[in-house]
């Protein structure tokens, strides 16, 4: 991680490395926090955060189902982005705001904790890597299954549930592939470490729905509107491993991850395929301000605007 000048830290800008918490933190011990994970990129017209509102809103979301209130607002949230981004004068940068329970009592109750809000931004490359953008990557599907629905809830982005991701993501790594593709309890594809997931069989695209547990993606959300806009058909079902053997096309989405083809999944070749790169090209285009077609999804750094 490069570091930068700033953090934005309950409420005030500190130096990045005055950015710090009590060891005795409930969140360090028992995982009770949520964060987002958010891009800014350089656009004709200066820096612009991709759907900063619908980001803070979904981590007010995740804090509600972990019973935690975030003392500020969702737009209080996008002016802090957008104070630490142009603080750090950068041009492009990842953006990580997290809202956990601070020290206070360590019980596994969080009831009378402080809730700590910061956040963070730095330069970060493409998550999986920039020639994986082209030439795909080799998932595997992981032994690790996604956690239910019903045991921790998925659709929050909170901090303790990506164990399960990391766990997965690990073990995969460690046989040789770049990415891991997680089954529900029930053997129905979930997704994968921190991306969505779609399958492209005889022209038409499909995602496991939210009824398979998995978080309800802001990039999953704008490739299904792109996918549906450039005439593409997009269903949302119950998908089987099978499935992804048998597909024309399969490429993962994430903030992170961009539009990322899957050239194989368990060293079943499928390769790279036409209408995953053009979903990807409208993507890049749309986030990078080359086209005005979705520009309602950018939101301008105003301290870093260029006219």
């Amino acid at each position: 991680m490069q570091e930068t000048e700033k953090i934005w830290m309950n409420g005030e800008l500190v130096d990045w490395a005055d950015a710090k918490v009590h060891v005795g933190v409930h969140a360090l011990h028992y995982g009770s926090g949520v964060f987002e994970g958010v891009r800014c990129y350089d656009t004709p017209k200066g820096p612009a955060v991709f759907r900063l509102g619908e980001h803070m809103q979904r981590l007010h979301n995740s804090a509600r189902l972990l019973y935690m209130d975030i003392p500020y607002s969702a737009e209080e949230l996008q002016a802090a982005t957008n104070e630490v981004v142009g603080a750090n004068g950068l041009a492009e940068c990842y953006i990580r705001p997290i809202a956990f329970y601070g020290y206070g009592e360590l019980g596994v109750s969080a009831r009378g904790n402080p809730v700590e809000t910061v956040i963070m931004s730095w330069p970060w490359g493409s998550y999986l890597g920039e020639e994986s953008l082209k030439t795909g990557i080799r998932a595997k599907i992981s032994t690790w299954q996604r956690v239910p629905p019903n045991v921790v809830p998925h659709v929050s982005k909170a901090t303790g549930v990506y164990l399960n991701s990391m766990l997965a993501v690990t073990e995969v790594t460690n046989a040789g592939y770049d990415e891991a593709i997680l089954l529900t309890p029930e053997g129905t594809v979930a997704d994968g470490s921190g991306e969505n997931l779609f399958v492209v069989r005889d022209g038409v695209i499909y995602t496991p729905d939210l009824s398979s547990g998995i978080l309800p993606g802001i990039t999953r959300d704008t490739v299904t509107q792109i996918a549906q806009d450039l005439g593409y058909t997009v269903i949302e079902k119950a998908l089987i491993r099978s499935d992804l053997y048998l597909a024309d096309e399969v490429f993962m989405c994430g903030t992170a991850a961009e539009v990322t083809p899957l050239r194989s999944v368990d060293d079943h070749e499928i390769g790279v395929g036409e209408i995953t790169l053009a979903i990807q090209s409208a993507y890049l285009d749309t986030v990078r301000g080359k086209s005005e077609r979705w520009s309602q999804w950018l939101d301008h750094v105003p301290q870093l605007a260029r006219s």
